[in-house]
């Protein structure tokens, strides 16, 4: 990972995180709007996210909230 870059793409709501210039061999689903892309080795050189901003939301909230439930649980 030389040079990791991310480009988000507004008209798609897509983030796509490239870690190498590599070719993209083959591609793998890792949940319905996350795929890893990879090169001819196998190896990850990208990931794509498909509606980025609700998975941005989603994720932020998530851990905003595990992050209240330990500072509760640490208070009581």
């Amino acid at each position: 990972m030389n040079n990791p870059k991310m480009t988000y793409f507004p008209e798609q709501d897509v983030i796509h995180l490239a870690m190498t210039d590599e070719d993209e061999m083959a591609s793998v689903e890792l949940s319905p709007n996350i795929t890893a892309e990879l090169n001819a080795d196998g190896e990850l050189i990208g990931v794509e996210i498909l509606k980025a901003s609700i998975f941005l939301r989603d994720f932020i909230l998530e851990s905003t909230q595990a992050k209240l439930m330990q500072i509760s649980d640490r208070a009581s």
